[in-house]
């Protein structure tokens, strides 16, 4: 990162993620902060205010804890320690162990690039200890707010990790030697996938294909692999956040798809990367900006009530959200503000005729409804959707 970029990234302030982690502590000693490499993690975490903060990277600060309990004695009991890339400690689990118990005034926050689970070193899983935040890429909100973006093609075609979307210019090479890097300090550390290659060669195909489904057999015959080690590749780039599954959504009805999956990379300026594209032409817009509605949504209330819907007929709605009981709403996601899909959320009704409809787009200064029939849509700025407000504390141990 260049010196420019260096001091605009840690001169922004970013209430969301910082309320997040402030409320998570209401319940738990340590918030756990994943998110992938480069996406602003320690940033974040220099922002919080009187913190001891150790970078796990440096041998100095690995011997320190060597012996956790001494180490902790030594900080103020009700102080607040941050442990950057803590999975690089030589037993990090009993670290965040002997703190969670033995000092239960101290507030941790860790961090790391994958999720805990991710790493073999992590021999408890802390249940009933942590709050999981998991740091997306900038949000469109924050890109307003915060950043001063205001050009959506800004940030489609760079992305949303901070260096590229500060930069003055699209640089290719930051893409490239961060999949390398991905490759050696994540997955080949981490989960100890020694195809190289392979794992490239399948991690570069899913970016280019986002937003589609995802098709294991097809994906083995193009990238030479096995179908299991397909399969282990996937749970490694969702484990290490380089790709999201989203479900299909189904109540058994006979001509829904009810299996196969959506797959969507973690970033939009990677897929532009991939594809190799210098601007965003009208026909992409919309897949892009649909990935910009899916960070939103994650990034407010995780993956776990979060399903896209399609039939064999090709009718879809991009995200559905299952809100409680019977009732669940579709969000179609929208370039253009008066877009509303009548061909799909007709036939989607007809089978889930409770919950509310909302088209999300980039250009809803006043929010507006419109109607056909029964059928009522909201048309909503992504500040305005519901689904997309923090709701103030984290993911809970699953």
């Amino acid at each position: 990162m260049d010196d420019q970029v260096l001091i605009m990234t840690t001169m922004i302030h970013r209430p969301f993620w910082i309320n997040r982690i402030l409320a998570s502590w209401q319940s738990a000693h340590i918030v756990w902060v994943s998110g992938v490499r480069r996406s602003g993690k320690t940033t974040l975490a220099r922002m919080l205010p009187d913190t001891v903060f150790l970078n796990c990277d440096l041998p100095s600060v690995r011997r320190a804890l060597h012996d956790p309990e001494a180490f902790f004695r030594g900080v103020p009991p009700d102080g607040t320690v941050v442990l950057d890339e803590v999975h690089r400690l030589e037993d990090p689990s009993a670290a965040l162990k002997i703190a969670a118990d033995e000092f239960p005034r101290l507030r941790i926050l860790a961090t790391g690039s994958s999720t805990l689970a991710a790493t073999r070193k992590f021999r408890d899983a802390l249940t009933g200890r942590k709050r999981l935040v998991h740091l997306t890429p900038v949000l469109w909100r924050e890109c307003l707010d915060e950043f001063g973006i205001a050009n959506l093609d800004h940030r489609l075609l760079r992305g949303g990790l901070p260096e590229p979307l500060m930069a003055q210019a699209k640089d290719a090479s930051f893409f490239s030697e961060w999949i390398d890097s991905f490759y050696a300090r994540d997955i080949g550390e981490l989960f100890g996938i020694r195809n190289r290659v392979g794992f490239s060669a399948l991690l570069e195909l899913l970016m280019r294909q986002s937003g589609g489904l995802l098709d294991v057999t097809k994906l083995s015959r193009e990238c030479a692999l096995s179908r299991p080690t397909v399969g282990v590749y996937l749970e490694a780039m969702r484990l290490a956040h380089a790709g999201l599954p989203v479900r299909p959504f189904h109540g058994g009805g006979r001509r829904e798809i009810t299996r196969q999956p959506k797959w969507y990379a973690f970033d939009t300026g990677f897929v532009t990367f991939v594809r190799g594209w210098d601007t965003v032409r009208e026909e992409d817009r919309g897949l892009l900006w649909e990935h910009l509605v899916l960070e939103a949504l994650r990034a407010a209330q995780g993956d776990r009530d979060l399903f896209f819907w399609r039939d064999k007929s090709g009718r879809e709605i991009d995200f559905v959200i299952r809100t409680g009981g019977d009732s669940v709403d579709a969000i179609e996601c929208k370039v253009s503000p008066e877009a509303a899909d009548w061909r799909s959320l007709p036939v989607f009704r007809e089978h889930y005729p409770h919950g509310r409809n909302y088209v999300v787009s980039p250009h809803v200064p006043i929010p507006f409804t419109s109607s056909r029939g029964d059928l009522h849509v909201n048309h909503v700025a992504l500040d305005g959707l519901p689904h997309a407000r923090a709701k103030g504390d984290a993911i809970p141990d699953a």
